[in-house]
């Protein structure tokens, strides 16, 4: 059966540091804190193994600037080994969907270690990504790790994001390796904000962020981390 997928858009771009915390004050005047936040400055850690074939499609097609794209990732947040989540991200020129199952520590493992074929039976987004490392060789290609605060506002699920401190993670593929050697791929002094909702984006919050000094570009942080590679 085809997945009928639900598409919002995703806007990006680079804002000064100074710039992103005076737009922080203002969001947390009319939206709300994630429900991730977890340091005393309402960020959090999110950690993310990318996968690719051996080609590398889904780092070229980014290059390229393919229009329809998916890649799959495993993510985890603030280093909680008890919530392990298993995504696809579909993009769609500046829309994007995104598919995700929470998978046990076991699983992420076999994953990491090569041994799909130990993984039993399953379905879903799970069984889809097992076929895909069967029959298309995805394989670990890049850990990309950053802090994020974000706000969010009900009304067309608005989520606005500030990522900084972006880090990769080079030749190591576990998540949980706290020795793991890192690269920071900041940009001096900036940081990349993330804009999505559903159909509009209320007129009070565009107001805002038109105020504010940005370059909208279409970052992507896991071809950033995969270019040094």
């Amino acid at each position: 059966m085809k997945k009928d997928y639900k598409y919002r858009h995703e806007l990006k771009f680079k804002i000064s540091n100074s710039a992103a915390e005076i737009l922080k004050q203002k969001l947390s005047l009319i939206m709300g804190k994630d429900k991730y936040a977890y340091y005393e400055d309402g960020s959090y850690l999110i950690s993310s193994l990318y996968f690719d074939d051996r080609e590398s499609s889904s780092y070229f097609e980014k290059l390229d600037g393919v229009l329809y794209r998916k890649k799959y990732r495993i993510r985890i947040y603030n280093n909680d080994d008890s919530f392990i989540r298993l995504e696809k991200k579909m993009k769609h020129n500046n829309l994007t969907s995104k598919e995700q199952v929470l998978i046990s520590k076991e699983i992420y493992c076999k994953i990491i270690e090569g041994k799909i074929d130990e993984i039993g039976p399953c379905d879903g987004l799970l069984q889809e990504f097992v076929n895909n490392a069967r029959t298309k060789g995805l394989v670990p290609s890049i850990i990309v790790e950053y802090h994020r605060t974000a706000f969010t506002y009900p009304i067309s699920d608005v989520r606005v994001t500030f990522d900084s401190n972006i880090q990769s993670g080079m030749y190591n593929y576990d998540l949980f390796n706290i020795q793991m050697p890192k690269y920071s791929v900041d940009e001096k002094g900036k940081q990349v904000m993330e804009v999505k909702f559903n159909e509009i984006l209320p007129l009070h919050i565009a107001n805002l962020l038109n105020d504010i000094p940005t370059c909208r570009e279409a970052v992507s942080k896991f071809a950033i981390c995969r270019k040094i590679k």
